[in-house]
């Protein structure tokens, strides 16, 4: 099997609603995404995947929906402070955990057709969250 990650960068801001520590209040991240492919055999250039194809599928998500937003889950009581002054934000189904993000970033390659095996979010240089179907 070959497998090829490309990282992408970006940066939100988030709260965990109802959780015990500091992840309750407003904060922002600088996050690192891994993006991994395989498959098992090579296309007619030789890869995996070009890795420009997988940073313009990637960076067009994450610059539209995730990068500098404030991501909330839909009955935070904020959402409707935020529309009201016109803010950027985005609701969530989910809390907006890394691990969710990390899914949500899986489910996107996969419907654009890329051959995704995993999708790491790095919240911090030492906490790592990973998504993959296996």
């Amino acid at each position: 099997m070959y497998c090829i990650t490309k990282e992408v960068y970006f940066c939100y801001g988030h709260r965990l609603m109802g959780h015990p520590g500091k992840c309750r209040h407003l904060h922002g991240h600088s996050v690192k995404a891994a993006i991994t492919l395989s498959a098992s055999r090579l296309n007619d250039q030789g890869m995996v995947c070009d890795f420009a194809d997988i940073a313009a599928a990637a960076e067009g998500f994450i610059d539209k929906q995730l990068d500098h937003n404030l991501l909330l889950h839909r009955d935070d009581p904020l959402v409707s402070i935020l529309q009201t002054a016109n803010e950027r934000f985005m609701t969530l189904v989910e809390h907006p955990t890394a691990e969710y993000l990390a899914r949500m970033i899986y489910d996107y390659l996969k419907t654009e057709g890329l051959p995704i095996q995993s999708v790491a979010l790095w919240e911090t240089s030492s906490c790592c969250a990973l998504y993959s179907e296996l």
